[in-house]
């Protein structure tokens, strides 16, 4: 039998019961506990796009946190994206997250989107399941690489401020380029510290690790041109001006069509884990 549950907006909850809830639903998390601190909260949704008016929990009769479904709208697109969702342990299987699905495809429907889009680690078959049983198709895969980039010739590549950075993406989107969310301006407007570059059809942003100044963290590798040569060359060029970056990171959300090509082409690997980026029309 389901668990009797409500269907609220989020900010009927406190800010700190939110966190919480999200802390144990990723509590086993698939590539590990999801360790956020409540000062990093608010950070968090920023970067995630997240719009808590347009986001909902489903409670239980008593007033208990069964399971949140997050919105982060992005309006070029006339779309929303399911940014995270998740049931707390005592709640899976009660019909919670089905429940929060559902309403957000009809939200987004209502709201008059063209569709809706998620990302998902391919491994976590559960969740897999439940969004291609809401018609939700794979548009790719999204992938995480680390290694070390090979110096090659240095290029006068062209040093961005980062308000230029984030206009090179909205260009970028504007003339068809499809990327997820956290690698456009709605993902990197609030990233602290992140350099970026432009060379040719390829734009890069990242910067060195806070903890650990030999490892470069890749925030977005963007090129323009399906044979992400200038990518390459723009990878290779800092590499040799930066020799001190020994490992190159990228988390699991690079298409390997608009940035990845060009990083395994210079040897770095994947992770073992990688995402699927999914979409649903409207």
């Amino acid at each position: 039998m389901s668990t009797p549950l409500e269907i609220h907006p989020a900010t009927q909850l406190p800010s700190v019961a939110l966190h919480q809830a999200f802390g144990a639903a990723f509590a086993d998390y698939l590539i590990g506990p999801f360790v956020l601190p409540y000062e990093a909260w608010p950070g968090f949704l920023s970067r995630q796009g997240v719009d808590l008016g347009l986001s909902r929990v489903a409670l239980d009769g008593e007033g208990r946190v069964l399971a949140f479904a997050f919105t982060a709208p992005r309006l070029l697109q006339a779309s929303w994206r399911l940014g995270t969702m998740g049931a707390l342990p005592a709640a899976r299987g009660s019909g919670a997250a089905p429940a929060l699905l559902q309403d957000f495809l009809a939200r987004a429907r209502q709201a008059g989107c063209r569709r809706v889009e998620l990302e998902v680690f391919a491994q976590n078959e559960r969740a897999c399941r439940l969004y291609e049983r809401h018609g939700f198709a794979v548009q790719d895969a999204l992938q995480g690489y680390t290694g070390r980039v090979p110096a090659g010739p240095a290029l006068p590549q062209r040093k961005l401020a980062w308000e230029e950075a984030l206009h090179w993406l909205d260009e970028a989107e504007a003339h068809g380029l499809a990327l997820p969310l956290q690698q456009t301006r709605l993902g990197l407007a609030s990233a602290q510290g992140q350099r970026a570059w432009a060379w040719g059809s390829a734009l890069l942003t990242g910067a060195p690790k806070a903890d650990d100044a030999g490892v470069f963290q890749i925030g977005a590798l963007v090129d323009r041109s399906p044979r992400q040569v200038d990518a390459q060359a723009l990878l290779q060029s800092l590499a040799a001006q930066h020799p001190q970056w020994q490992d190159w990171r990228m988390p699991q959300l690079l298409r390997p069509s608009v940035g990845g090509q060009a990083l395994e082409r210079l040897g770095l690997q994947r992770m073992p884990l990688h995402q699927l980026w999914m979409r649903r029309a409207l």
